[in-house]
């Protein structure tokens, strides 16, 4: 088979060259910026989360995303954490507790003995939780980083600072587009879908999972990263518009922050970000040909979750034209 030609290093794009490289297929990436994960991939959670999700998406990303925990910790064994995700909601929103609850499976309900033995630091903060233990969570960046290692290790050549139409491409048979929201204006029907977060620094809380803080108009997570140092996000606003944090959107963060523990306030802000997440109007990515291109996008909230079998479906669509994807060319 002709090398095949990957166009962007985000997740979406390592994942799918990884699992082309395994398979024996030559495989060049192609990326637009000077490093991986230039785009939304930089700025993700990392919540491998299939559960939680389930109370605002398809029954796919539940099923799917149940495998891709397993998958990332087979890739990455010492950088995915199993401690599942703790759901909490202040006194007055105890209601957005038992919607979440109606909506999910996968959960137990802990009072408020229980969340001081999961998470001693929230000891007397929070009557009630939900909790979900079979899920996990990874940092993004580091992840990004070893898979790439990875790649290079296979053999996978990398060329950054290229456009999509450069001379590179002429040799390959295959071009894999996973360009996400840079597509945007060749696809009308994708949407950009804006997400801001921020990195916070405090010795003063410790955290061993992600915590979703659930709110009516604004609900947050906060994910531990290294030692004291956490991800806040994550904002879901329907733009296509990057640029820097709001100051409404760092507020909202950075109140939530506060209220599920006090300690933040004192925090320092390390770090703001965001990124524009492309997605189709069921928020459900899709697998597109045409003649020896494929492109793969549209993953919207669930890079992380749903690229290995984006990645695994594309890869035995190029190898067998008769395989049958999870995700079709139309929704």
């Amino acid at each position: 088979m002709k090398p095949v030609l990957v166009k962007g290093a985000g997740v979406v794009g390592l994942v799918t060259a990884y699992e082309l490289a395994r398979r024996g297929i030559e495989v060049d990436v192609i990326e637009r910026s000077e490093r991986i994960g230039a785009g939304a991939s930089w700025f993700a959670g990392g919540m491998l989360a299939p559960w939680c999700e389930r109370e605002s998406a398809d029954e796919k990303v539940e099923r799917i995303g149940a495998t891709a925990i397993e998958w990332w910790k087979a890739m990455l064994p010492d950088k995915v954490a199993q401690e599942g995700t703790l759901v909490v909601a202040a006194a007055r929103d105890t209601r957005e507790l038992d919607r979440f609850a109606a909506r999910t499976t996968g959960h137990n309900w802990l009072d408020a003995d229980q969340i001081a033995q999961l998470e001693p630091d929230l000891a007397g903060r929070f009557s009630r939780a939900l909790y979900f233990p079979r899920e996990a969570h990874l940092d993004p960046r580091e992840a990004l980083s070893s898979l790439r290692d990875t790649l290079m290790a296979m053999g996978v050549r990398f060329h950054f600072g290229l456009t999509t139409d450069a001379a590179v491409s002429h040799r390959f048979g295959w071009h894999i587009d996973c360009t996400g929201h840079a597509r945007l204006p060749n696809d009308p029907a994708l949407r950009g879908v804006r997400g801001e977060m921020l990195y916070l620094r405090t010795g003063d809380i410790q955290l061993s999972r992600p915590v979703r803080l659930l709110h009516p108009r604004h609900p947050i997570y906060v994910v531990p990263r290294r030692q004291g140092v956490f991800m806040v996000g994550a904002t879901m606003i329907e733009s296509d518009l990057s640029g820097p944090i709001t100051a409404r959107s760092l507020m909202e963060l950075l109140n939530a922050a506060y209220a599920l523990h006090p300690a933040f306030g004192e925090a320092q802000i390390t770090e703001t970000g965001t990124g524009v997440r492309p997605a189709y109007p069921d928020n459900l990515p899709r697998i597109t040909r045409s003649g020896s291109n494929f492109c793969v996008n549209g993953l919207y909230r669930h890079g992380f979750l749903l690229s290995p079998t984006l990645a695994h479906d594309v890869t035995e669509r190029l190898l067998n034209p008769d395989h049958q994807s999870e995700f079709h060319d139309e929704p």
